[in-house]
């Protein structure tokens, strides 16, 4: 019996859908779900390689419904003025995907904003997104919200005490605590979503080992670190469209119901099907997830909008 497949996508017609990154799995993500019909907002920082991926996604789907918005994760500002625009037509939103992120930056940097840079764009970025688009979300008819994790989540730990590692900073520490934020803050959500009564479903989803331009999205000056990564992706990893499945199974398959976590089915989980994988201890702390989204809606000015 064969694996979860782009194949077993429904059809999107009629539904809006946002992606936030350009390359890799975002971009995989936004070709698949316009091929079924769905009409997508591409986001990311860097309008060049926005405008190249929609003219290839339209090469693959010439009627595809498709535009570019930018949008830097990076800046609370951005993050604010994309909402904004989003709004300005008061469309629902069916669907985001919360897929850009930066990874093992070698040296300490911020965002605008003064965060450490990886947490603040893979979560508290993600966070203030998802808060200022909750109202066209809440519109939808049945709004699904998918955020990106990794399977370094696992030798993640949220620093509470110094959750912008001003103190000490490692680049795969760093990482590790903003792709435990990301799944942290996805279980979260769902669980508000449902005390609240509210139709949003929200799941996660890693890519497990994935050929990405992931490696690229930081600071220039790892040359050596993109290598060993690339290396590695090539011995033991799969495409970026491989990857995107258990992201695109997490944001299309009928039988999720909010609080899954996918990933692929092999036995590390680098490569494969993707299927329900399990979250670790930490991700599943009610009461870090619970200190986590007070301190990131005290962090981004944000908290979940109250339906009238």
């Amino acid at each position: 019996m064969m694996g979860w497949s782009e194949k077993d996508i429904p059809s999107q017609h009629g539904k809006r859908v946002i992606v936030t990154g350009t390359g890799g799995l975002g971009f995989q993500a936004a070709r698949a779900l316009t091929a079924k019909g769905a009409d997508v907002v591409l986001a990311g920082r860097n309008p060049d390689k926005g405008t190249k991926a929609l003219a290839r996604i339209r090469a693959i789907t010439p009627d595809a419904k498709i535009t570019f918005e930018r949008l830097d994760l990076a800046s609370l500002a951005s993050v604010s003025a994309f909402a904004g625009r989003m709004s300005d037509d008061g469309r629902p939103l069916d669907l985001l995907i919360n897929n850009a992120g930066v990874a093992i930056v070698p040296k300490r940097q911020e965002t605008q904003d003064g965060f450490e840079l990886q947490i603040g764009t893979n979560h508290i970025g993600h966070f203030a997104l998802t808060m200022r688009l909750m109202p066209l979300l809440l519109k939808a008819r049945a709004p699904r919200v998918v955020s990106l994790s990794s399977n370094m989540h696992k030798r993640g730990t949220i620093n509470f005490d110094d959750l912008q590692l001003a103190r000490k900073y490692s680049p795969a520490g760093a990482y590790g605590q903003s792709k435990l934020a990301t799944l942290m803050f996805a279980l979260e959500l769902d669980t508000q979503m449902k005390q609240q009564g509210l139709p949003v479903i929200s799941a996660a989803a890693h890519p497990g080992i994935a050929r990405t331009d992931l490696m690229n999205n930081g600071p220039a000056g790892q040359p050596v670190l993109q290598a060993v990564s690339h290396l590695i992706e090539r011995i033991v990893g799969q495409s970026a469209a491989e990857g995107a499945l258990p992201l695109l199974r997490a944001a299309t398959d009928p039988a999720v119901r909010g609080g899954e976590y996918f990933g692929p089915a092999g036995c590390t989980e680098a490569k494969g099907a993707p299927e329900l994988v399990q979250a670790s201890p930490k991700a599943k702390d009610a009461a870090a997830r619970r200190r986590l989204w007070q301190v990131s809606v005290r962090l981004t000015g944000t908290e979940m909008p109250i339906p009238a």
